[in-house]
Protein backbone atom coordinates (compact mmCIF):
# COMPACT_ATOMS: atom_id res chain seq x y z
CA UNK A 1 0.00 0.00 0.00
CA UNK A 2 1.16 3.54 -0.75
CA UNK A 3 -0.75 5.89 1.50
CA UNK A 4 -0.28 9.61 1.85
CA UNK A 5 -1.69 12.23 4.20
CA UNK A 6 -2.57 15.68 2.86
CA UNK A 7 -3.16 18.30 5.55
CA UNK A 8 -4.75 21.59 4.55
CA UNK A 9 -4.56 24.25 7.29
CA UNK A 10 -6.25 27.67 7.31
CA UNK A 11 -7.16 29.95 10.23
CA UNK A 12 -10.77 28.75 9.89
CA UNK A 13 -10.33 24.98 9.60
CA UNK A 14 -8.02 21.98 9.34
CA UNK A 15 -8.76 19.30 6.74
CA UNK A 16 -6.95 15.97 6.55
CA UNK A 17 -7.23 13.63 3.55
CA UNK A 18 -5.94 10.06 3.57
CA UNK A 19 -5.11 9.05 0.00
CA UNK A 20 -4.31 5.46 -1.01
CA UNK A 21 -2.71 5.04 -4.46
CA UNK A 22 -4.17 8.35 -5.55
CA UNK A 23 -7.72 7.59 -4.31
CA UNK A 24 -9.28 9.47 -1.40
CA UNK A 25 -10.17 7.02 1.40
CA UNK A 26 -10.87 9.19 4.42
CA UNK A 27 -11.50 12.85 5.15
CA UNK A 28 -11.57 14.62 8.49
CA UNK A 29 -12.58 18.25 9.00
CA UNK A 30 -12.17 20.35 12.13
CA UNK A 31 -13.32 23.97 12.23
CA UNK A 32 -11.91 26.47 14.68
CA UNK A 33 -15.40 27.51 15.79
CA UNK A 34 -16.66 23.91 16.13
CA UNK A 35 -13.76 21.80 17.32
CA UNK A 36 -14.56 18.20 18.15
CA UNK A 37 -14.92 17.45 21.86
CA UNK A 38 -14.01 13.74 21.93
CA UNK A 39 -11.11 13.23 24.34
CA UNK A 40 -11.70 16.49 26.22
CA UNK A 41 -11.76 16.18 30.02
CA UNK A 42 -14.12 18.35 32.09
CA UNK A 43 -14.91 18.99 35.70
CA UNK A 44 -18.70 18.83 35.61
CA UNK A 45 -21.72 19.12 37.90
CA UNK A 46 -24.49 16.52 38.05
CA UNK A 47 -27.72 18.34 37.17
CA UNK A 48 -30.23 15.47 36.96
CA UNK A 49 -30.14 11.81 37.91
CA UNK A 50 -32.59 9.57 36.06
CA UNK A 51 -32.82 6.12 37.71
CA UNK A 52 -35.35 4.94 35.13
CA UNK A 53 -32.80 5.48 32.36
CA UNK A 54 -29.76 4.48 34.45
CA UNK A 55 -28.26 7.81 33.42
CA UNK A 56 -27.54 11.37 34.46
CA UNK A 57 -27.22 14.76 32.77
CA UNK A 58 -23.98 16.58 33.50
CA UNK A 59 -23.25 20.29 33.09
CA UNK A 60 -19.73 20.65 31.69
CA UNK A 61 -20.14 24.22 30.45
CA UNK A 62 -21.38 23.35 26.94
CA UNK A 63 -24.52 24.62 25.21
CA UNK A 64 -26.42 21.45 26.16
CA UNK A 65 -26.00 19.23 29.19
CA UNK A 66 -24.08 16.05 28.41
CA UNK A 67 -25.30 12.48 28.89
CA UNK A 68 -23.63 9.98 31.24
CA UNK A 69 -24.90 6.38 31.31
CA UNK A 70 -24.26 4.10 34.27
CA UNK A 71 -22.30 1.73 32.00
CA UNK A 72 -19.75 4.53 31.49
CA UNK A 73 -19.23 5.23 35.18
CA UNK A 74 -16.10 3.86 36.83
CA UNK A 75 -17.13 1.41 39.55
CA UNK A 76 -20.64 0.80 38.18
CA UNK A 77 -19.96 -2.92 37.62
CA UNK A 78 -21.48 -5.53 39.89
CA UNK A 79 -19.28 -7.63 42.15
CA UNK A 80 -19.68 -10.62 39.80
CA UNK A 81 -18.49 -8.61 36.84
CA UNK A 82 -15.54 -7.18 38.74
CA UNK A 83 -14.41 -10.73 39.48
CA UNK A 84 -14.61 -11.62 35.79
CA UNK A 85 -12.69 -8.55 34.62
CA UNK A 86 -9.29 -10.14 34.83
CA UNK A 87 -10.30 -12.83 32.35
CA UNK A 88 -10.99 -10.50 29.43
CA UNK A 89 -9.29 -7.57 27.76
CA UNK A 90 -10.69 -4.19 28.72
CA UNK A 91 -11.72 -3.12 25.24
CA UNK A 92 -13.69 -6.32 24.54
CA UNK A 93 -15.41 -6.64 27.92
CA UNK A 94 -19.19 -6.18 27.74
CA UNK A 95 -21.06 -4.46 30.53
CA UNK A 96 -24.69 -5.57 30.70
CA UNK A 97 -27.35 -3.19 31.96
CA UNK A 98 -28.77 -5.74 34.40
CA UNK A 99 -25.34 -6.14 36.02
CA UNK A 100 -24.92 -2.44 36.80
CA UNK A 101 -25.32 -0.76 40.15
CA UNK A 102 -28.14 1.79 40.27
CA UNK A 103 -27.07 5.20 39.02
CA UNK A 104 -28.70 6.82 42.07
CA UNK A 105 -26.15 5.02 44.32
CA UNK A 106 -23.29 6.34 42.18
CA UNK A 107 -24.30 9.98 41.63
CA UNK A 108 -26.39 12.69 43.25
CA UNK A 109 -27.51 16.11 42.03
CA UNK A 110 -24.98 18.89 42.64
CA UNK A 111 -22.06 16.46 42.78
CA UNK A 112 -18.82 17.54 41.06
CA UNK A 113 -17.37 14.85 38.81
CA UNK A 114 -14.43 14.39 36.42
CA UNK A 115 -15.68 13.24 33.01
CA UNK A 116 -14.40 12.77 29.47
CA UNK A 117 -16.27 13.16 26.19
CA UNK A 118 -16.54 9.87 24.26
CA UNK A 119 -19.05 11.07 21.63
CA UNK A 120 -19.48 14.53 20.17
CA UNK A 121 -22.92 16.18 20.26
CA UNK A 122 -24.92 14.82 17.33
CA UNK A 123 -28.00 16.64 16.04
CA UNK A 124 -30.21 17.46 19.00
CA UNK A 125 -28.30 15.16 21.37
CA UNK A 126 -25.70 16.43 23.80
CA UNK A 127 -22.23 14.95 24.15
CA UNK A 128 -21.86 11.50 25.69
CA UNK A 129 -19.53 11.21 28.67
CA UNK A 130 -17.56 8.64 30.63
CA UNK A 131 -15.79 8.74 33.97
CA UNK A 132 -13.35 6.11 32.68
CA UNK A 133 -10.67 8.66 31.86
CA UNK A 134 -8.25 7.67 29.08
CA UNK A 135 -5.22 9.53 27.75
CA UNK A 136 -4.03 8.23 24.36
CA UNK A 137 -0.40 8.12 23.36
CA UNK A 138 1.19 6.68 20.26
CA UNK A 139 1.31 3.05 21.39
CA UNK A 140 -0.48 3.12 24.74
CA UNK A 141 -3.70 4.45 26.21
CA UNK A 142 -3.31 5.39 29.87
CA UNK A 143 -6.24 4.77 32.24
CA UNK A 144 -5.39 6.48 35.55
CA UNK A 145 -8.34 4.97 37.45
CA UNK A 146 -8.27 1.42 36.07
CA UNK A 147 -5.31 -0.72 37.22
CA UNK A 148 -5.47 -3.31 34.42
CA UNK A 149 -3.60 -3.98 31.17
CA UNK A 150 -5.43 -4.81 27.95
CA UNK A 151 -4.39 -5.33 24.34
CA UNK A 152 -6.19 -4.12 21.22
CA UNK A 153 -8.32 -6.89 19.75
CA UNK A 154 -6.84 -6.08 16.32
CA UNK A 155 -3.54 -7.61 17.44
CA UNK A 156 -4.55 -11.20 16.79
CA UNK A 157 -1.35 -13.19 17.46
CA UNK A 158 -1.47 -14.70 21.00
CA UNK A 159 2.35 -14.68 21.13
CA UNK A 160 2.56 -10.99 20.23
CA UNK A 161 -0.19 -10.07 22.70
CA UNK A 162 1.64 -11.90 25.46
CA UNK A 163 5.00 -10.33 24.49
CA UNK A 164 3.60 -6.80 24.54
CA UNK A 165 1.93 -7.32 27.94
CA UNK A 166 5.10 -8.68 29.52
CA UNK A 167 7.21 -5.94 27.97
CA UNK A 168 4.92 -3.22 29.32
CA UNK A 169 4.78 -4.78 32.79
CA UNK A 170 8.58 -4.88 32.95
CA UNK A 171 8.75 -1.13 32.25
CA UNK A 172 6.08 0.03 34.69
CA UNK A 173 7.24 1.45 38.02
CA UNK A 174 6.03 -0.47 41.09
CA UNK A 175 4.03 2.49 42.37
CA UNK A 176 2.07 2.82 39.09
CA UNK A 177 -1.63 2.86 40.06
CA UNK A 178 -3.22 3.19 36.62
CA UNK A 179 -3.73 0.77 33.76
CA UNK A 180 -3.03 0.69 30.03
CA UNK A 181 -4.45 -0.48 26.73
CA UNK A 182 -1.80 -1.46 24.20
CA UNK A 183 -2.86 0.03 20.86
CA UNK A 184 -2.85 -1.66 17.45
CA UNK A 185 0.12 0.48 16.34
CA UNK A 186 2.23 -1.15 19.08
CA UNK A 187 2.46 -4.44 17.18
CA UNK A 188 6.15 -5.25 16.76
CA UNK A 189 7.54 -2.32 18.80
CA UNK A 190 10.28 -2.55 21.42
CA UNK A 191 11.01 -1.21 24.90
CA UNK A 192 12.27 2.19 23.65
CA UNK A 193 8.95 3.03 22.03
CA UNK A 194 6.99 2.10 25.16
CA UNK A 195 9.33 4.13 27.40
CA UNK A 196 8.91 7.34 25.38
CA UNK A 197 5.13 6.85 25.38
CA UNK A 198 5.09 6.24 29.14
CA UNK A 199 7.01 9.45 29.84
CA UNK A 200 4.70 11.46 27.56
CA UNK A 201 1.54 10.09 29.22
CA UNK A 202 2.87 10.56 32.76
CA UNK A 203 3.67 14.23 32.03
CA UNK A 204 0.24 14.69 30.48
CA UNK A 205 -1.59 13.17 33.46
CA UNK A 206 0.45 15.28 35.88
CA UNK A 207 -0.65 18.43 34.02
CA UNK A 208 -4.29 17.30 34.16
CA UNK A 209 -4.09 16.72 37.91
CA UNK A 210 -2.56 20.15 38.50
CA UNK A 211 -5.27 21.88 36.42
CA UNK A 212 -7.98 19.87 38.17
CA UNK A 213 -6.88 21.10 41.59
CA UNK A 214 -7.10 24.74 40.49
CA UNK A 215 -10.45 24.60 38.65
CA UNK A 216 -14.09 25.18 39.54
CA UNK A 217 -16.91 23.21 37.92
CA UNK A 218 -18.11 23.35 35.22
CA UNK A 219 -14.80 23.82 33.43
CA UNK A 220 -12.60 22.32 30.73
CA UNK A 221 -9.58 20.63 32.30
CA UNK A 222 -7.82 19.17 29.29
CA UNK A 223 -8.43 19.57 25.54
CA UNK A 224 -7.23 16.94 23.13
CA UNK A 225 -4.72 17.83 20.39
CA UNK A 226 -5.89 19.62 17.26
CA UNK A 227 -6.76 17.49 14.24
CA UNK A 228 -3.36 17.72 12.55
CA UNK A 229 -1.50 16.45 15.63
CA UNK A 230 -4.14 13.82 16.46
CA UNK A 231 -3.59 12.38 13.01
CA UNK A 232 0.13 12.21 13.68
CA UNK A 233 -0.55 10.32 16.91
CA UNK A 234 -3.40 8.03 15.84
CA UNK A 235 -3.12 7.41 12.10
CA UNK A 236 0.58 7.41 11.24
CA UNK A 237 1.73 3.89 10.40
CA UNK A 238 4.30 2.14 8.23
CA UNK A 239 1.81 2.23 5.34
CA UNK A 240 1.84 6.03 5.22
CA UNK A 241 4.84 6.98 3.11
CA UNK A 242 4.50 10.76 3.27
CA UNK A 243 2.69 13.58 5.05
CA UNK A 244 2.32 16.90 3.24
CA UNK A 245 1.25 20.01 5.18
CA UNK A 246 0.55 23.31 3.40
CA UNK A 247 1.08 25.54 6.44
CA UNK A 248 4.61 26.32 7.62
CA UNK A 249 3.44 26.85 11.21
CA UNK A 250 1.49 23.58 11.30
CA UNK A 251 4.41 21.78 9.66
CA UNK A 252 6.82 22.96 12.37
CA UNK A 253 4.34 22.03 15.13
CA UNK A 254 3.88 18.54 13.64
CA UNK A 255 7.63 17.93 13.40
CA UNK A 256 8.15 19.13 16.97
CA UNK A 257 5.39 16.84 18.24
CA UNK A 258 6.78 13.88 16.32
CA UNK A 259 10.32 14.48 17.58
CA UNK A 260 8.99 14.18 21.14
CA UNK A 261 6.51 11.33 20.70
CA UNK A 262 7.20 9.40 17.47
CA UNK A 263 10.67 10.40 16.20
CA UNK A 264 10.79 7.61 13.61
CA UNK A 265 8.15 9.34 11.43
CA UNK A 266 9.58 12.88 11.56
CA UNK A 267 11.41 12.54 8.25
CA UNK A 268 8.20 11.63 6.42
CA UNK A 269 6.66 15.06 7.12
CA UNK A 270 7.03 17.62 4.32
CA UNK A 271 6.04 21.24 3.92
CA UNK A 272 3.99 21.65 0.75
CA UNK A 273 4.69 25.02 -0.89
CA UNK A 274 3.31 24.34 -4.36
CA UNK A 275 1.23 26.86 -6.29
CA UNK A 276 -1.70 24.47 -6.73
CA UNK A 277 -3.89 24.02 -3.63
CA UNK A 278 -2.84 20.85 -1.86
CA UNK A 279 -6.27 19.21 -2.22
CA UNK A 280 -6.08 19.63 -6.01
CA UNK A 281 -3.19 17.12 -6.18
CA UNK A 282 -5.49 14.09 -6.23
CA UNK A 283 -8.80 15.82 -7.07
CA UNK A 284 -9.76 15.70 -3.40
CA UNK A 285 -12.12 18.68 -3.73
CA UNK A 286 -14.09 16.87 -6.44
CA UNK A 287 -14.24 13.73 -4.31
CA UNK A 288 -15.67 15.76 -1.42
CA UNK A 289 -18.42 17.11 -3.68
CA UNK A 290 -19.26 13.58 -4.84
CA UNK A 291 -19.33 12.36 -1.21
CA UNK A 292 -22.20 14.76 -0.51
CA UNK A 293 -24.35 13.24 -3.26
CA UNK A 294 -26.72 10.35 -2.70
CA UNK A 295 -25.81 8.60 -5.96
CA UNK A 296 -22.42 6.91 -6.39
CA UNK A 297 -21.62 5.68 -9.89
CA UNK A 298 -19.32 2.65 -10.07
CA UNK A 299 -16.77 1.97 -12.83
CA UNK A 300 -18.91 -0.75 -14.40
CA UNK A 301 -21.90 1.58 -14.80
CA UNK A 302 -23.74 0.18 -11.78
CA UNK A 303 -24.55 2.63 -8.99
CA UNK A 304 -25.33 2.99 -5.28
CA UNK A 305 -28.00 5.14 -3.65
CA UNK A 306 -26.98 6.19 -0.14
CA UNK A 307 -29.73 7.68 1.99
CA UNK A 308 -28.81 9.05 5.42
CA UNK A 309 -31.54 9.57 8.01
CA UNK A 310 -31.42 10.20 11.74
CA UNK A 311 -32.41 6.60 12.51
CA UNK A 312 -30.21 4.73 10.04
CA UNK A 313 -28.49 4.80 6.65
CA UNK A 314 -29.66 2.70 3.72
CA UNK A 315 -27.50 1.69 0.75
CA UNK A 316 -29.26 0.37 -2.36
CA UNK A 317 -27.23 -1.45 -5.04
CA UNK A 318 -28.41 -1.19 -8.68
CA UNK A 319 -26.98 -2.65 -11.91
CA UNK A 320 -27.70 0.57 -13.79
CA UNK A 321 -25.95 0.59 -17.18
CA UNK A 322 -23.95 -2.56 -16.40
CA UNK A 323 -25.39 -5.48 -18.42
CA UNK A 324 -22.51 -7.98 -18.11
CA UNK A 325 -21.21 -10.35 -20.78
CA UNK A 326 -22.27 -13.87 -19.82
CA UNK A 327 -25.49 -14.32 -17.86
CA UNK A 328 -27.66 -12.53 -15.32
CA UNK A 329 -26.26 -14.43 -12.33
CA UNK A 330 -22.70 -13.47 -13.23
CA UNK A 331 -23.73 -9.83 -13.79
CA UNK A 332 -25.38 -9.66 -10.35
CA UNK A 333 -22.32 -11.21 -8.66
CA UNK A 334 -19.87 -8.78 -10.30
CA UNK A 335 -22.11 -5.83 -9.43
CA UNK A 336 -22.41 -6.89 -5.79
CA UNK A 337 -18.65 -7.53 -5.46
CA UNK A 338 -17.83 -4.11 -6.88
CA UNK A 339 -20.50 -2.52 -4.69
CA UNK A 340 -19.19 -4.19 -1.50
CA UNK A 341 -15.74 -2.60 -1.91
CA UNK A 342 -17.26 0.77 -2.86
CA UNK A 343 -19.66 0.75 0.11
CA UNK A 344 -16.83 0.20 2.61
CA UNK A 345 -14.96 3.17 1.11
CA UNK A 346 -18.03 5.42 1.07
CA UNK A 347 -18.92 4.69 4.71
CA UNK A 348 -15.38 5.58 5.72
CA UNK A 349 -15.14 8.65 3.47
CA UNK A 350 -18.52 10.02 4.54
CA UNK A 351 -17.93 8.93 8.17
CA UNK A 352 -21.38 7.38 8.35
CA UNK A 353 -22.04 5.89 11.78
CA UNK A 354 -24.81 4.00 13.51
CA UNK A 355 -27.05 1.41 11.85
CA UNK A 356 -26.53 0.75 8.13
CA UNK A 357 -28.77 -1.46 5.96
CA UNK A 358 -27.24 -2.60 2.65
CA UNK A 359 -29.62 -3.88 -0.01
CA UNK A 360 -27.53 -6.01 -2.37
CA UNK A 361 -29.09 -7.32 -5.57
CA UNK A 362 -30.78 -10.65 -4.77
CA UNK A 363 -28.56 -13.72 -5.26
CA UNK A 364 -29.79 -17.31 -5.30
CA UNK A 365 -26.33 -18.90 -5.26
CA UNK A 366 -25.11 -19.41 -1.67
CA UNK A 367 -21.44 -19.36 -2.74
CA UNK A 368 -21.99 -15.99 -4.41
CA UNK A 369 -23.49 -14.66 -1.17
CA UNK A 370 -20.45 -15.84 0.78
CA UNK A 371 -18.07 -14.21 -1.71
CA UNK A 372 -19.87 -10.86 -1.47
CA UNK A 373 -19.93 -11.07 2.33
CA UNK A 374 -16.18 -11.89 2.48
CA UNK A 375 -15.43 -8.98 0.12
CA UNK A 376 -17.35 -6.58 2.32
CA UNK A 377 -15.63 -7.92 5.46
CA UNK A 378 -12.18 -7.57 3.89
CA UNK A 379 -12.89 -4.05 2.64
CA UNK A 380 -14.04 -2.98 6.12
CA UNK A 381 -10.78 -4.18 7.69
CA UNK A 382 -9.07 -1.01 6.45
CA UNK A 383 -11.54 1.08 8.49
CA UNK A 384 -10.12 2.22 11.84
CA UNK A 385 -13.67 2.62 13.17
CA UNK A 386 -15.18 -0.54 14.62
CA UNK A 387 -17.75 -2.22 12.33
CA UNK A 388 -20.03 -5.20 12.95
CA UNK A 389 -21.84 -6.94 10.08
CA UNK A 390 -24.39 -9.74 9.77
CA UNK A 391 -24.64 -12.41 7.08
CA UNK A 392 -26.62 -11.67 3.91
CA UNK A 393 -30.28 -12.39 4.61
CA UNK A 394 -32.72 -14.22 2.33
CA UNK A 395 -33.84 -10.79 1.08
CA UNK A 396 -30.30 -9.81 0.11
CA UNK A 397 -29.92 -7.41 3.06
CA UNK A 398 -26.88 -6.91 5.27
CA UNK A 399 -27.31 -5.20 8.62
CA UNK A 400 -24.22 -3.55 10.01
CA UNK A 401 -23.20 -0.98 12.58
CA UNK A 402 -20.30 1.44 12.42
CA UNK A 403 -19.32 3.13 15.65
CA UNK A 404 -20.40 6.76 15.67
CA UNK A 405 -18.18 9.16 17.63
CA UNK A 406 -18.44 12.36 15.58
CA UNK A 407 -20.68 13.93 12.97
CA UNK A 408 -20.70 12.62 9.43
CA UNK A 409 -19.17 14.59 6.57
CA UNK A 410 -22.63 15.73 5.45
CA UNK A 411 -23.55 16.93 8.94
CA UNK A 412 -20.31 18.95 9.15
CA UNK A 413 -20.47 20.53 5.70
CA UNK A 414 -24.22 20.85 5.11
CA UNK A 415 -27.46 21.96 6.74
CA UNK A 416 -31.11 21.05 6.04
CA UNK A 417 -32.53 22.66 2.90
CA UNK A 418 -34.57 25.75 3.87
CA UNK A 419 -36.97 25.09 1.00
CA UNK A 420 -37.88 21.47 1.71
CA UNK A 421 -36.97 21.49 5.44
CA UNK A 422 -34.70 18.50 4.99
CA UNK A 423 -37.30 16.27 3.29
CA UNK A 424 -35.27 16.16 0.10
CA UNK A 425 -38.24 17.01 -2.14
CA UNK A 426 -40.77 19.80 -2.80
CA UNK A 427 -44.51 19.75 -3.40
CA UNK A 428 -45.27 20.25 -7.07
CA UNK A 429 -46.72 23.53 -8.36
CA UNK A 430 -49.91 21.63 -9.21
CA UNK A 431 -50.25 20.35 -5.62
CA UNK A 432 -49.82 23.88 -4.28
CA UNK A 433 -52.44 25.27 -6.67
CA UNK A 434 -55.00 22.85 -5.28
CA UNK A 435 -53.95 23.68 -1.70
CA UNK A 436 -54.51 27.37 -2.42
CA UNK A 437 -57.93 26.76 -3.97
CA UNK A 438 -59.03 24.68 -0.96
CA UNK A 439 -57.69 27.33 1.44
CA UNK A 440 -59.71 30.06 -0.31
CA UNK A 441 -62.91 28.00 0.12
CA UNK A 442 -62.06 27.53 3.80
CA UNK A 443 -61.39 31.27 4.29
CA UNK A 444 -64.65 32.19 2.51
CA UNK A 445 -66.67 30.17 5.03
CA UNK A 446 -64.78 31.57 8.01
CA UNK A 447 -64.46 35.29 7.16
CA UNK A 448 -66.74 37.80 5.32
CA UNK A 449 -64.14 38.99 2.75
CA UNK A 450 -65.01 41.02 -0.39
CA UNK A 451 -62.04 39.81 -2.48
CA UNK A 452 -58.90 37.72 -2.19
CA UNK A 453 -55.27 38.28 -3.16
CA UNK A 454 -53.04 35.21 -3.55
CA UNK A 455 -49.30 35.81 -3.07
CA UNK A 456 -47.17 32.88 -4.28
CA UNK A 457 -43.96 31.92 -6.06
CA UNK A 458 -43.71 32.65 -9.82
CA UNK A 459 -43.91 28.89 -10.64
CA UNK A 460 -47.20 28.47 -8.78
CA UNK A 461 -48.67 31.72 -10.12
CA UNK A 462 -47.82 30.67 -13.70
CA UNK A 463 -49.58 27.37 -13.09
CA UNK A 464 -52.67 29.10 -11.65
CA UNK A 465 -52.95 31.55 -14.56
CA UNK A 466 -52.27 28.97 -17.25
CA UNK A 467 -53.23 25.30 -16.74
CA UNK A 468 -55.41 25.97 -13.68
CA UNK A 469 -57.05 29.19 -14.96
CA UNK A 470 -60.32 27.34 -15.57
CA UNK A 471 -60.32 26.06 -11.98
CA UNK A 472 -59.58 29.57 -10.69
CA UNK A 473 -62.44 31.06 -12.72
CA UNK A 474 -64.82 28.34 -11.54
CA UNK A 475 -63.89 29.07 -7.93
CA UNK A 476 -64.49 32.83 -8.40
CA UNK A 477 -67.95 32.04 -9.71
CA UNK A 478 -68.63 29.56 -6.90
CA UNK A 479 -67.71 31.96 -4.03
CA UNK A 480 -68.98 35.09 -5.83
CA UNK A 481 -65.83 37.11 -5.12
CA UNK A 482 -62.85 38.14 -7.27
CA UNK A 483 -59.47 36.46 -6.77
CA UNK A 484 -56.28 38.31 -7.74
CA UNK A 485 -53.02 36.38 -8.15
CA UNK A 486 -49.64 38.07 -7.57
CA UNK A 487 -46.16 36.56 -8.04
CA UNK A 488 -43.54 37.13 -5.32
CA UNK A 489 -40.01 36.43 -6.53
CA UNK A 490 -38.71 36.02 -2.97
CA UNK A 491 -41.16 33.23 -2.12
CA UNK A 492 -40.04 29.61 -2.20
CA UNK A 493 -42.12 27.13 -4.19
CA UNK A 494 -44.07 25.92 -1.14
CA UNK A 495 -44.64 29.39 0.32
CA UNK A 496 -47.87 31.31 -0.27
CA UNK A 497 -50.19 33.74 1.51
CA UNK A 498 -53.88 34.50 1.02
CA UNK A 499 -54.91 38.06 1.82
CA UNK A 500 -58.63 38.83 2.17
CA UNK A 501 -59.95 42.40 1.94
Amino acid sequence: MSEELLINVTPQEIRVALVDNGVLQELQVERSGHRGLVGNIYKGIVRRVLPGMQAAFIDVGLERTAFLHAADIQGAESEEELQQEGETDIETRNIHAHDLRSVSTLLHEGQEILVQVIKDPLGSKGARLSTRITLPGRYLVYMPYSPRIGVSSRIESPEERSRLKELLKSLLPEEEAGGFIIRTLAEGVGAEDFESDLKFLQRLWQNVREDLGQSRAPQLIHADLNLALRVMRDVMSDNIQRVRIDSREAYEAARQFCREVIPEVTDRIEHYAGERPIFDLYNVEDEIEHALESRVTLKSGAYLIIDQTEALTTVDVNTGAFVGRRNQEETILKTNLEAAAAIARQLRLRNIGGMVIIDFIDMDNEEHKRRVHRTLEKALQADRTRCTITQISALGLVEMTRKRTRESLRQILCEPCPYCQGRGFLKTAETLCYEILREIVRETRAYPAERFIVLASPQVVDKLLDEESTSLAALEEFIGRPIKVQAESTYTQEQYDIVFL
